[in-house]
């Protein structure tokens, strides 16, 4: 049994290494700004990143906690999809002309709405972990069916929700309420709600018999079974947490954009496994953090907000790369240690070679379309240069031996 999340001090030294990587991004950020938002729009800066950020701490929390399972779940974004959408039809069915108005829907039918969304979460996460541990499907594949099942289930829900009570059929259901106002401007509010959840995660993690059996769990399936977990009961806890995680940001999500299910949290579950990911949780499970996990979302966060200052014009369309990229880099790094310590090569025989100039050339084409042509050509032979220069030095030390 893995447990990383016990009392080592206050921060690991992944997660000192993930503070500084923030503290670098928002100070490269705030230089090359040429707006200089951070400087000039302090309050606001933090408003915004703060508004999104919570979301993704929140979605990133469920993907931790099933990763640190062993396990992992693709369906995140979709069932955000879902709940959001169960959310917003419910607010026009039982609203009445009170829905999409001034008055607002009311705290009764928002109370109830909100109660249904959890109750979908739950009723996922438990069939989720029905097809893992009765069927004996892998995880891969049966939350790769609901990143797309429940998804399309979202839009047909709205269509059959949205021409039982209004006059017409639509995949999409944008509405205004108070309430949603009041969670978009109240930012604290959000950020207060992540730091509770993640307070509790971590001391269920850390600190009660089944935070262990998590760590047992995704460290060796087959001998926490053997010492006794009933290891069913812990699938489930997991694969519940997480969609009812994802259930809780369909609110935000409709909040400040409606009930839109084609797109609603559209490819965000990647986002909250990379933040885990990144924050230091392993593929392999047994092993990751809360503390990690939140920090790995800010420096996501503040990554995803850096292009988008820095670029300014059609910045999303480079946000899927930025987040690939960190993501790739971050698990290369977590395992450099380890092949560093079995002496194992990076670039081993001919397969090395050919990875050597086709890694220097997916560098030099992200420099090109991200920044320039001379920054693509010039990261492109400075990640030749280094990459040889391994690959020499790995050579070297295999004819010492």
């Amino acid at each position: 049994m893995t447990n990383s999340q016990g009392p080592r001090g206050l921060l690991r030294a992944n997660e000192w290494a993930l503070v500084i990587s923030i503290l670098l991004v928002v100070a490269g950020t705030a230089a090359l700004d040429r707006s200089h938002s951070y400087v000039n729009y302090p309050v606001r800066s933090l408003q915004d990143n703060g508004r999104r950020l919570a979301p993704l701490g929140i979605l990133a929390l469920g993907a931790a906690v099933v990763i640190i399972s062993g396990g992992i779940d693709l369906s995140l974004g979709s069932m955000a999809a879902l709940s959001g959408t169960i959310c917003a039809t419910l607010l026009m069915a039982l609203g009445g002309e009170r829905f999409n108005s001034d008055e607002g829907a009311g705290p009764v039918v928002w109370c109830v709405a909100i109660a249904a969304s959890l109750t979908a979460g739950l009723v996922v996460g438990t069939l989720h972990t029905w097809m893992i541990t009765a069927l004996r499907l892998p995880p891969f594949i049966v939350t790769l069916g609901s990143l797309v099942g429940l998804r399309s289930l979202a839009r047909a829900f709205c269509y059959y929700m949205t021409g039982r009570f209004k006059d017409s059929s639509s995949e999409d259901l944008p509405f205004s309420d108070p309430f949603c106002d009041f969670l978009t401007e109240r930012v604290e509010l959000s950020l207060l709600l992540l730091a509770v959840l993640a307070s509790g995660t971590w001391l269920i993690l850390s600190r009660t018999v089944l935070g262990r059996h998590i760590y047992a769990l995704g460290g060796n399936e087959q001998a926490a079974r053997l010492s006794g977990i009933r290891t069913e009961n812990v699938k489930w806890f997991a694969y519940t947490f997480s969609a009812v995680c994802a259930s809780l940001t369909g609110m935000f999500y409709i909040a400040e954009a409606g009930a839109k299910p084609t797109t609603l949290a559209n490819g965000y579950e990647l986002n909250a496994i990379a933040a885990a990911v990144v924050g230091g949780c392993s593929l392999q499970g047994g092993i990751g953090t809360i503390p990690g996990t939140l920090l790995g979302a800010i420096f996501l966060r503040a990554v995803v907000d850096s292009v988008a200052r820095i670029i300014k014009t059609s910045s999303d369309i480079y946000e899927g790369l930025i987040v690939g990229i960190v993501v790739v880099l971050a698990v290369t790094f977590s395992q450099l240690r380890e092949i560093r310590q079995s002496r194992r090569q990076l670039f081993p025989g001919w397969l090395g070679i050919l990875a050597i100039p086709c890694l220097a050339l997916a560098c030099g084409l992200a420099g090109l379309i991200t920044i320039g042509s001379r920054t693509g050509l010039g990261g492109m032979l400075f990640a030749l240069v280094v990459l040889v220069a391994w690959k020499a030095l790995e050579l070297r030390r295999s004819e010492v031996k």
